[in-house]
């Protein structure tokens, strides 16, 4: 062990750590979860404070050479180098002051070994005076947020997405020809294409896409600069703009400072409209995956007019069966997303005065909620969605048996003749087909233009 010390005295620290004494009170003060907070959200401090350094040197505010050690030993945070160090749980101070001065300290400290003194020597570089230069953890957290947030989205969760878009897409088209009853209230309803039926799925993540990038709009604005408040207290009028300007060039993001800081503090609502917005998507995947399951039910005594993959034995006692475990497993995911943005909501909810105060949870969710979201799209694809196939001879046998095809036939014969002939088919166990040419509704020409399945799929046409 070593001795650190903070401004409420000494602390004894591992000889191992490259934090100190603040960050080994936040341990000893949190020992609640053993979660500590998501890389991609360290990775995010080391980008505001490396992206900091670099302002307030441009602004002669710090000089050159502690900023290039500051920058350098950032760059390895930023490269998840130092993650052993982050040591602080997610259940901590609701401002994530801990993280931020974790962030602080560990980065000071590295420096001081860059430059060749001795850890824990704040006369070379101090985690508050030089680290945290311009800086407040009431803007550096909802920054290190927003910057963590859309870096997932711009390398997790779009790429997923789209991937799982176009193979709902291709299947769109694989299917198009298809035609199968429709359902509605789990009941038979009139003729639609299998094709039809994944364009709505592939629709379904479009408009989720175009939602996600919606809510992107307002967590590209980012509070740095506000410092403690909102005011800018201790930090140069351009700051802000220099350090942002920094950011953009290292994540390769269009960031922007806030239009009202007081408004970037006081509140975390970009953060729980981009939880909504995952949330509806949870909504449609799982919408998606149970159709899935319900489609490919069976083999022989269900639905049955898909088969899925088969990957893995579903029973440890009834040999040969095999369940649809991908689609289970995306559901889960999407009921994990769904309890998520329950807790992002009341967290949102709790930005009392001037900071919200439970920001630590937040980030840790929402991060969460974007990873395990694109790794079941993905998963979702490969493992299920691409090697679906239809069973064309079920799908047009239910079509044919249909009860509701009678009602291409109202406009012609009258909607109280055609329930007449639908229910007397089912007590007969007829088709409508056999029905109607036995009931002489129509002549069987005309009955075979009106009952033709993949017409009834494209009216228009």
């Amino acid at each position: 062990m070593r001795k650190e010390r903070d401004s409420m005295g000494e602390m004894e620290v591992p000889d191992w750590a490259l934090y100190g004494a603040s960050t080994q009170r936040a341990v000893l003060n949190f020992p609640v979860s053993g979660i500590t907070m998501p890389a991609r959200f360290i990775s995010a401090l080391g980008v505001v404070k490396l992206c900091a350094a670099k302002a307030n040197e441009s602004l002669g505010l710090l000089e050159s050479e502690k900023s290039e050690a500051i920058q350098e030993a950032a760059s390895e945070v930023i490269d998840n180098k130092l993650d052993k160090h982050f040591v602080v749980d997610v259940f901590q101070t609701g401002s994530g002051t801990s993280s931020n001065m974790n962030a602080n300290e560990v980065i000071a400290n590295r420096a001081i070994q860059i430059l060749g003194g001795q850890t824990g020597d704040r006369s070379l570089i101090h985690p508050n005076d030089h680290v945290n230069m311009s800086q407040s953890s009431n803007d550096v957290i909802p920054t290190a947020m927003h910057i963590s947030a859309c870096m997932a989205m711009k390398e997790e969760l779009y790429p997923a997405l789209n991937a799982l878009a176009a193979a709902l897409d291709n299947k769109a088209d694989e299917f198009k020809n298809v035609v199968k009853s429709g359902r509605t209230h789990l009941q038979d309803a009139t003729p639609i294409t299998l094709g039809q039926e994944f364009s709505g799925y592939a629709a379904q993540i479009r408009n989720g896409i175009e939602r996600i990038k919606n809510a992107e709009q307002h967590l590209q604005e980012l509070a740095l600069g506000g410092t403690a408040v909102g005011t800018g207290l201790n930090t140069h009028p351009e700051f802000s703009a220099r350090a942002i300007s920094e950011i953009n060039k290292v994540t390769g993001l269009d960031f922007r400072e806030t239009r009202n800081h007081f408004e970037a503090q006081g509140s975390r609502d970009a953060i729980v409209e981009l939880s909504g917005q995952l949330k509806v998507i949870a909504c449609s995947l799982m919408k998606i995956a149970n159709d899935i399951r319900w489609l490919a039910a069976g083999p022989r005594c269900n639905l049955a007019e898909i088969n899925l993959p088969e990957i893995q034995p579903g029973s440890s006692i009834m040999p040969g069966k095999v369940n649809p475990v991908i689609c289970e497993s995306v559901m889960m995911v999407c009921a994990q997303i769904i309890g998520f943005d329950s807790t992002i909501t009341v967290c949102g909810q709790h930005g009392n005065l001037e900071l919200n105060v439970m920001m630590p949870v937040m980030a840790y969710d929402i991060l969460e909620a974007l990873r395990i979201l694109s790794a079941a799209c993905n998963n979702f694809v490969s493992k299920c969605i691409v090697g679906i196939t239809a069973n064309e001879e079920r799908c047009n046998d239910y079509a044919e048996k249909s009860l509701a095809v009678c009602t291409s036939l109202a406009p012609h014969i009258g909607y109280d003749t055609a329930a007449a002939l639908a229910k007397r088919a089912l007590k007969e166990n007829k088709t409508v087909r056999e029905m109607a040419l036995a009931m002489k509704v129509l002549d069987e020409k005309e009955l075979n233009r009106l009952l033709d399945l993949h017409s009834m799929t494209k009216p228009g046409l």
